[in-house]
Parts: structure tokens; sequence; C-alpha cells
């Protein structure tokens, strides 16, 4: 725990909270409460007259607030805060300001969240507390429309959206880029200084390739570790590249976030049905990039169906599944166990 607080920069009080309050269950809701309660909120001033507007934003939150919430206290505060992002909730200028403050500290913590949770081997809070990421950086919740992503898209174009009648439904950012132009700009009927905002965005919304090999996957042993090399690839036209400063790739495209940012991707094999992460890796990405992951083999021979996943920590929508069936053999010196047991 000592290692991820000075990783990160963050106090250690905040460490022992997260990992004593995460368990194999935790949903995104209880990430948003952990996430909240870290003493780095703890300082936030509570202004005159500030708690009777705390109590009014309350009144419109999608989470309820947990009984313990007191609105003098700076950690109610930053849930308040947090809650009102995701809904895009119209405040006052300094809770506009603190809010600002909330969101910047907040990826450096979830950050480590995900490793606390890693450490346990934990695969769906993990994914809920990335999930939680992407909400912070666009100002979303998770279950929101992903078109809602785009600059200047509202619920009007999102119903445009729905009743659209070409080939196929727009459900995706990749959608919006792939209709006529027409057809686009009179699903949007924006300016053009706002439609440059949309192009601009749906253009530089990450399209990534990925690949992946299990090293030796013919001979995979029961308890013997295995190795996965994955590489991730952004989809860019060769001219495009050539013609763009490469520093400008994987810059992330977010109104709502307060600060320059650039793309992290966590690469993660797991268990689903056993609810067990089995190895992690975050990168940055730019063009290209490859990891290796590597973990231990089940102990019980026989199929077994892990799951890698590619999951961005600044976008909704974007993420990336793929089953990953392993044979595992039985270990040569358990079967010489089990002869000498006979024997005995």
């Amino acid at each position: 725990l000592g290692l991820i607080a000075a990783y990160y920069y963050i106090q250690y009080t905040t460490v022992e909270l997260m990992a004593s309050s995460i368990t194999p269950k935790t949903k995104i809701r209880g990430i948003i409460e952990i996430l909240s309660a870290a003493s780095e909120f703890s300082s936030f001033p509570i202004r005159h007259g500030e708690e009777k507007s705390l109590q009014i934003l309350t009144r419109t939150l999608s989470l309820k607030l947990p009984d313990s919430a007191q609105y003098n206290d700076a950690n109610t505060k930053a849930l308040i805060l947090l809650q009102s992002h995701f809904s895009r909730k119209t405040l006052s200028t300094d809770l506009y300001f603190d809010k600002k403050s909330i969101l910047v500290e907040s990826i450096n913590l979830i950050q480590a969240i995900v490793d606390v949770i890693s450490s346990n081997g934990w695969l769906k809070p993990a994914l809920a507390a990335m999930e939680l990421s992407q909400m912070v950086v666009q100002g979303l919740w998770s279950k929101d429309n992903v078109l809602l992503q785009i600059p200047h898209c509202t619920n009007e174009i999102i119903k445009r959206c729905e009743a659209y009648e070409g080939e196929e439904p727009i459900e995706s950012i990749f959608d919006i880029l792939s209709i006529e132009d027409d057809a686009r700009n009179d699903i949007f009927r924006l300016s053009n200084d706002k439609m440059a905002d949309v192009a601009a965005f749906c253009n530089n919304y990450p399209s990534i390739d990925v690949t992946f090999k299990v090293e030796d996957q013919n001979d995979i042993t029961a308890g013997d570790p295995v190795r996965i090399h994955v590489q991730l690839e952004r989809e860019v036209d060769e001219e495009d590249l050539e013609e763009m400063d490469a520093t400008q790739l994987g810059l992330v495209s977010a109104p709502l976030f307060p600060k320059e940012k650039r793309e992290g991707w966590w690469v993660v094999i797991g268990d689903l049905s056993s609810n067990t992460l089995l190895s992690l890796k975050r990168l940055n990405l730019q063009h290209k990039q490859k990891v290796t992951l590597e973990f231990l083999a089940p102990e019980e021979p026989g199929d077994h169906n892990m799951t890698l996943f590619c999951i961005s920590d600044s976008y909704l929508g974007c993420d990336q599944e793929f089953s990953l069936p392993l044979s595992v053999a039985a270990n040569d010196s358990d079967d010489d166990d089990d002869d000498d047991d006979e024997e005995d």
C-alpha cells in the first residue's frame, strides 16, 4: 500500500481507506463513494451559505447520499460535485472551480484504486473503477448514450440518431463517421463552427486495432506461467500520420475536463466467471504499443475461457474484449506425485 501511495503521490490514509472499503462485490456506486472520501478532498472549504446550495443540488442527484453524509463535510461536497459533473449540472462559480480541482485529482486517485483492486485479484470492481475514470473525463454516467460525448450533442440530436433510417443504426461515434455528410448535417443541425467541433472530436475518437498471441499456446501446463503478447495500434491514415505532429496523437478530446489529458489504456486479463483479475498493465498510446502480460495457468487441467480487455481511461464506448480460450495440460510432477501416493 505504501508503494501505491508513493507512486501516485497520494496520502497513505487514502490508500488505507481504499484497501479497507473495496470488496469483490463493490460496484461503481461504492467506488464513487470511496473516491469522494479520499483525504485529498478533506481540506476543501465549505463557504458561508454553501450548505444550502449543496442541499439543493442533492435533490436531483442520481445516487442517494449515504446516511452518514453531512453538508458541512468536505468529502460529502466532493461526492455531490462528482455526481453533478456526471449529470452536467450548472454550478455557481465557486463550486465550479472546486469541481475542477476535484476532477483533476480524481484521475490519479482512480488509478490508485485500480491498483489496490488489482493487488487483490478482483476483476469486476477493477472494471467498474476504469469505467469511473471515463465518466470523470467525459462528464457522463456510464449508462448515458455514448454520443453525448460529442460536443454540442443534445437529447434532441440523440432522438434524431435513433430515428435515422439508414442501412445501419447510429449507435456509436464510428457510426457518425460512416454516414454521408448530408445525413450527418441533418442529424446535428448545427452551425459550421459547431460542426467543426463535432468533426474534430469524432476524428480524434480512438479506433484501436488490438492483436494478441499466446506464447506456446499448445504447451500450457497447470500452474506454470502463461505469457500473452498484446499489440495496440491506432488506426490512422498514413497521409494524416505524416502530416500531423506525432505528439498530438493520443491527446484526449474532453471539453468538460479541465486539464489537457493523454489517453491511457488498461490491458487486462481476467476470468469473469470467478471474478478473478489475472494480469493488468496500463499504458499510454500514441500510434503503436506492445505489452506482455503474464499470469499463472489454472491449477485445474482442461479447457478454460479467460477474457482479454482493452479499456480506455478517457472515452466511453471504445473498450474492447476478446475471448481467450486456454487448454491447460496436467503438470507431470502432479502425475508423479499421484503415482507415488498410489505406491504408498
